[in-house]
């Protein structure tokens, strides 16, 4: 399977939250209204495409000294078949593009070994967000670029 990933025009966008609301809304039923927030504003959206469809999205949002990378999706079609893996890569290529020295993120703990294949390092205990326990994940970049 051949996957590319680059970040998404503004007209791309929809698309990117069709499959946001599939699997967080959906799949997991995240709440609607907590699915989308203020950072989609100005977050950097990602999509992965296989054979030119969209299959999967992230975003970052730059905060000082560190990215923010959330609401990674992949439509069950694209699971286990390294989607996932080359969205990240692209989103932490971006981090490294712009010298941010640590990503992180929220991640659901079954997607936890999935971060940690990656580099990521568990940093919190687990709490509930949207009614699904998850736990703090960061990866410094700084020795990584």
């Amino acid at each position: 399977m051949n996957v590319t990933v680059r970040t998404l025009t503004g007209t791309e966008f929809p698309q990117a939250m069709a499959i946001r609301i599939q699997v967080f809304v959906d799949e997991q039923k995240v709440p609607f209204e907590e699915e989308q927030d203020h950072l989609d504003e100005t977050a950097i959206h990602f999509g992965a495409f296989v054979d030119g469809r969209m299959v999967g999205t992230g975003r970052l949002v730059e905060q000082p000294g560190r990215g923010k990378i959330g609401r990674m999706a992949v439509l069950a079609e694209g699971r286990g078949q390294g989607v996932g893996r080359a969205l990240l890569t692209a989103i932490l290529a971006e981090c490294r593009q712009r010298q941010l020295p640590q990503a992180y993120l929220s991640a659901q703990l079954h997607a936890i070994p999935f971060y940690e294949r990656l580099g990521f390092s568990v940093t919190s205990g687990e709490y509930m967000d949207a009614g699904i326990p998850h736990k703090d994940m960061i990866l410094e970049l700084s020795e990584k670029a």
